[in-house]
C-alpha cells in the first residue's frame, strides 16, 4: 500500500482544510471536557483516538492551514495546539464555556497559559517567552495590561491567524493601509533590462537587503516586480514617506512584516523616490530586514549609505532608445515608424511608462496617435519638474523674434539638431561611439533685454517641448553637498525629455573655479566640478543664459555645443521689432516705427514702452499714439537711469 500523500486540488483542499479544522476543534474540546470533568481512562481513548485522526488528515499534499502555519514558523507540537486553542475562541461558540470549566472558574472563560499547560500535550514554558515565535511573531497575543500573573493573563489569537487558519490567506489589513501591490510588465523586459533582472535575482539572499538604484520610479518597479516573478513572489510596495518614525511605530511594522513574509509569499520594495532616506527612515528599513525574512528591496534614485553594510546595491537604468523605439512600435502599431522613432530620441521612459502613455493616447481617440503620445510623455515627468524649476508656457514663435542674420543660424541649426537627434544618433550609429554628448547645451550671452528667454521659448515652442526655466534660490543651498542633491533631482527629473533646462543668469551657477584659500572654496569647485559631468552626461537640451560670458568656467565652453551671442538690436532691426511690437487686436494711430528706431533701445524695453502705452491708451479711451508711445519712452529710460534727451530729440 502507498504511502505517499494525496494530492488535493484547491476545491478539495478546502473541503479537507475545514474537515482537518473541525477534527482539531473536536479534538481540542474532548482535552478540555476531560480536564473539566476529570473523565476516566475511557474518555482518554477517545481523546487519543481523536489526536490520531487529526495527525492522520495532516498527511495530504497541501497539508491543512495549521500544519502549514506550523511549518512557516517552526513551531512544535505544544506551541501549534497553543495556536490552536487561542483560535478556538474565534472558531467555535462552545470553547469558551469549556475553558472555564477546565479552569474550575467562571471568571476565565478565555485560555490562559496555565490551561495550555495542563491540557496540551508535550508542555514547554518556553513558549510564551517574548523572544519566542508565539509572542515576537505575534501568533498569539498574551494581555499584560490585566495585571495577572503571567500564567493567568487572557491568551488571544490575532484576526490574521485565524483568518489564515480558516484557508483566507489575505494582506494583514494593517499592511494593506500601507502596502500597494505591485503589477509585472504585461511584456517581456528588453534585454538590458533583463540583464539587471538577472542581476538582481541572483543577488536576493546573499545580502538582507537590495538597493535598486536608479533615475525611473517605473524602472525600479519593473526590475523589482520581474525579480518577484521569477522567484513567484508578490511583489507590494511601500512608500518611504509612510516608513515609520518613532521606535514603537517601528517595531510594530517590523513585527507584521515578519509574520505576513512567512504566511504569504511576498516580497517588499520600499520605494524611497527622489528623495534620500531620513536616518528615521533608514532604522525603520533596518528594522524590516534583521533578521531577514523575505526579500526587501530599497528603490531610490542614489544609494542609502547608511544601510551599505547590509546592502547589495544594483543600479537599473531604461531601455536603451533602440530597445524604447521597439517598445513603441509594439505599444502604438507598427505603422508608427517615424512616431516611434522621434518618441525614443526626446523622451526617455520605461516600459511600464511606454504602455501606460500609448494606452492613455489610444483612449484619447481623436486620430492623431503621435500628437497625444507625445502630450503624456511629457506630462508624466512635470510633478517633479515642477517641484524644482518654473514652467513658462512657451508662446513666442520664429516670426516673433528679431536678430541678426549669425544668431538666427545657430538658433536654427541647434533646433536642427535637436530634431534629427534620432536619425543621427541611432539610425547612423553615433550613439554607439560614446556615452557622453549626446545631449545639446547652448549658451545665449549678450545684454539683458536682448532676447535669450525669448528665444528659448521660440525653441520650445518650434520642438514642442516644454520650457523649465530654473530658480536658482530653489537649486544653490549653503549647506554642504545639497546643491549637487538638489540639481541631481533636477537632471534626473528633465533626463526623461521632452523638455529644454533654461538656466537664468547662468554665471552665478556655472562661474569660475578659483584657487582653493579655505573649505568655501573647495566646495563651491566641487559644485563647478560636478554641474560640468552632469551637463556632459545630459542627454537632454539645456540652454545657459548670462550677461557675463567672462564669468563662466572656461570649461564649460568645450562642453557647450553651441555658442549663440545676442547683441543690442540695430537699427533696423529695431524698426522691425516696433512693426511687430503690437499684438494685431490693438488700436493704433500715426505710429511711425522708423522714428521710434533711432532710440537706441533693446527688445524688451520696445516691448515694455508697447505695453505701457496700451494700459495709458485703454485708460484714455483711445488708440496708441505716438505721444503715448514717447511717454511710455521717457518713463522706461528714466527707470533705467538713462537721459530722455533723446527722446525729445526725435
Amino acid at each position: 500500500m502507498s504511502t505517499r500523500p494525496h494530492v488535493l486540488s484547491v476545491a478539495d483542499w478546502h473541503t479537507h482544510n475545514a474537515d482537518h479544522l473541525s477534527l482539531a476543534l473536536a479534538w481540542l474540546r474532548l482535552r478540555l471536557a476531560t480536564a473539566a470533568r476529570s473523565e476516566g481512562t475511557g474518555v482518554d481513548d477517545e481523546v487519543a483516538a481523536a489526536r490520531r485522526a487529526v495527525l492522520a488528515a495532516e498527511r495530504t499534499t497541501p497539508p491543512p492551514t495549521l500544519a502549514l502555519l506550523g511549518r512557516a514558523f517552526d513551531l512544535t507540537r505544544f506551541e501549534q495546539d497553543v495556536v490552536l486553542l487561542c483560535a478556538a475562541m474565534a472558531l467555535d461558540t462552545r470553547v469558551a464555556g469549556l475553558c472555564a470549566e477546565a479552569q474550575h472558574d467562571a471568571r476565565m472563560p478565555y485560555p490562559t497559559f496555565a490551561l495550555a499547560l495542563t491540557v496540551l500535550d508535550d508542555p514547554d514554558w518556553a513558549a510564551l517567552a517574548p523572544s519566542g515565535v508565539l509572542r515576537s511573531c505575534r501568533l498569539v497575543e498574551c494581555d499584560a495590561g490585566t495585571g495577572e500573573p503571567l500564567t493567568t493573563r487572557p491568551l488571544s489569537c490575532d484576526e490574521r491567524v485565524v483568518h489564515f487558519l480558516k484557508g483566507l490567506n489575505v494582506l494583514d489589513a494593517r499592511l494593506a493601509r500601507l502596502l500597494r501591490p505591485v503589477v509585472p510588465a504585461e511584456r517581456t523586459l528588453p534585454p538590458t533590462q533583463a540583464r539587471s533582472a538577472d542581476e538582481i535575482d541572483r543577488a536576493v539572499g546573499t545580502a538582507a537587503l537590495v538597493q535598486v538604484v536608479g533615475r525611473s520610479d517605473a524602472g525600479r518597479r519593473t526590475i523589482v516586480a520581474e525579480v518577484a516573478g521569477r522567484q513567484r513572489l508578490l511583489a507590494h510596495e511601500l512608500p518611504a514617506a509612510l516608513l515609520p518614525t518613532t521606535a514603537a511605530e517601528t517595531h510594530e511594522l517590523a513585527t507584521l512584516w515578519r509574520r505576513e513574509s512567512r504566511l504569504l509569499p511576498i516580497a517588499l520594495l520600499v520605494a524611497a523616490g527622489a528623495d534620500p532616506l531620513t536616518p528615521a527612515q533608514a532604522r525603520a528599513v533596518r528594522a524590516l530586514v534583521e533578521p531577514p525574512e523575505a526579500p526587501v528591496f530599497l528603490g531610490a534614485g542614489e544609494v542609502c549609505d547608511g544601510l551599505a553594510d547590509i546592502s547589495a546595491v544594483h543600479d537599473v537604468g531604461t531601455p536603451t532608445p533602440a530597445e524604447q523605439r521597439t517598445l513603441w512600435l509594439e505599444a502604438l502599431g507598427a505603422d508608427q515608424v517615424d512616431v516611434a522613432g522621434q518618441l525614443a530620441a526626446e523622451l526617455d521612459l520605461d516600459v511600464a511608462e511606454i504602455e501606460q502613455v500609448a494606452q492613455g493616447a489610444k483612449r484619447d481617440g481623436d486620430g492623431d496617435l503621435a500628437a497625444g503620445a507625445w502630450s503624456r510623455g511629457k506630462a508624466l515627468r512635470r510633478p517633479q519638474l515642477d517641484a524644482l524649476a518654473e514652467r513658462i508656457r512657451p508662446v513666442a514663435t520664429w516670426a516673433d523674434i528679431v536678430l541678426p542674420d549669425e544668431p538666427t543660424r545657430l538658433l536654427r541649426a541647434l533646433a536642427g539638431q535637436a530634431r534629427h537627434r534620432a536619425q543621427v544618433y541611432d539610425t547612423w550609429g553615433w550613439r554607439e561611439r560614446t556615452s557622453r554628448g549626446l545631449g545639446i547645451t547652448a549658451l545665449f550671452t549678450g545684454e539683458s533685454g536682448t532676447g535669450k528667454t525669448m528665444a528659448a521659448e521660440v525653441l520650445a515652442t518650434d520642438l514642442g517641448l516644454d520650457l523649465y526655466r530654473i530658480d536658482l534660490s530653489g537649486v544653490v543651498s549653503k549647506y554642504v553637498g545639497e546643491t549637487e542633491k538638489n540639481l541631481r533631482r533636477l537632471f534626473d527629473a528633465a533626463e526623461a525629455g521632452g523638455v529644454v533646462l533654461f538656466f537664468d543668469e547662468a554665471d552665478a551657477l556655472f562661474g569660475k573655479r578659483s584657487e582653493v584659500r579655505d573649505s568655501h572654496d573647495r566646495y563651491a569647485n566641487i559644485e563647478v566640478g560636478y554641474l560640468l559631468q552632469r551637463m556632459e552626461s545630459y542627454r537632454g537640451l539645456a540652454i545657459l543664459a548670462t550677461n557675463l560670458r567672462s564669468a563662466l568656467d572656461p570649461a564649460f565652453t568645450r562642453r557647450l555645443r553651441f555658442v549663440v551671442p545676442f547683441p543690442l538690436p540695430a537699427r533696423a532691426e529695431r524698426e522691425l521689432i516696433w512693426r511687430r511690437a503690437f499684438p494685431p487686436q490693438v488700436p493704433t494711430c500715426g505710429i511711425d516705427e522708423v522714428r521710434l528706431s533711432r532710440l537706441g533701445l533693446s527688445g524688451a524695453l520696445i516691448h515694455s514702452i508697447a505695453l505701457n502705452a496700451s494700459f495709458a491708451a485703454a485708460a484714455a479711451g483711445g488708440p496708441v499714439t505716438m505721444d503715448l508711445l514717447l511717454d511710455a519712452a521717457r518713463m522706461e529710460l528714466r527707470k533705467a537711469d538713462r537721459s530722455v534727451s533723446e527722446v525729445t530729440a526725435l
